[in-house]
């Protein structure tokens, strides 16, 4: 995982896709120290930040995050920061394991090009429900 993340976290996500929505809201809501701010990048309005290294196309390609001190990350690592924002340590620190960042680079990409078909599927309440059961009590 990337290290020395400085919150608030800026995620920039794909709104108009059901899984994303569902797993960054229910982090969302238990991030009860306000770490995270989330930005649909599906927003026809949505623009690039300014100094953002990426596109608008590739924003809604891959998750993107920007910390407070003004780092960009992406993919799997901002999954790591978000868990960890939204106080999922364990699951925070299964998205930065080292021995299984092989695996998750090579999945991610492929749930992030399939996500609209995912949505389609129970996938989006099971994460939703899964996420529930661990979340953090306050």
């Amino acid at each position: 995982m990337t290290q020395n993340i400085q919150f608030p976290l800026t995620v920039y996500y794909d709104a108009s896709c059901p899984l994303c929505a569902s797993e960054m809201h229910t982090i969302k809501e238990t991030d009860y120290e306000d770490k995270l701010i989330l930005v649909d990048c599906s927003n026809q309005a949505f623009n690039e930040p300014k100094f953002c290294p990426s596109t608008k196309e590739a924003m809604m390609e891959r998750i993107h995050a920007q910390d407070a001190a003004g780092n960009w990350i992406k993919g799997v690592d901002v999954f790591a920061a978000a868990y960890q924002a939204g106080g999922f340590s364990s699951l925070s620190k299964i998205w930065g394991s080292k021995t299984l960042r092989p695996i998750l680079n090579r999945a991610y990409p492929l749930i992030a090009d399939n996500r609209h078909w995912l949505s389609k599927t129970p996938l989006p309440y099971l994460l939703n429900g899964a996420l529930r059961f661990c979340a953090p009590s306050r």
